[in-house]
């Protein structure tokens, strides 16, 4: 089975997003979530925010990803 990109239903703050990117890469998602807040400062916040927000709507559900 290959590994596809979908927001965590059970590792999730928000709307699973970067608990999605840490199953997807392997790499911890506290470290991803702590490299995504420091990112943010000298981005402006605006460009990761909605980055974030894009993938949220679409980026499908683990179950809906599962079922394709």
């Amino acid at each position: 089975m290959k590994k596809q990109l979908a927001r965590s239903r059970s590792n999730r703050k928000f709307a699973g997003v970067i608990g999605g990117l840490s199953r997807f890469t392997g790499i911890e998602a506290t470290i991803l979530r702590v490299i995504f807040i420091i990112l943010l400062i000298p981005t402006g916040f605006f460009p990761l925010v909605v980055v974030y927000g894009l993938l949220a709507f679409v980026l499908p559900n683990e179950e809906e990803a599962i079922r394709e």
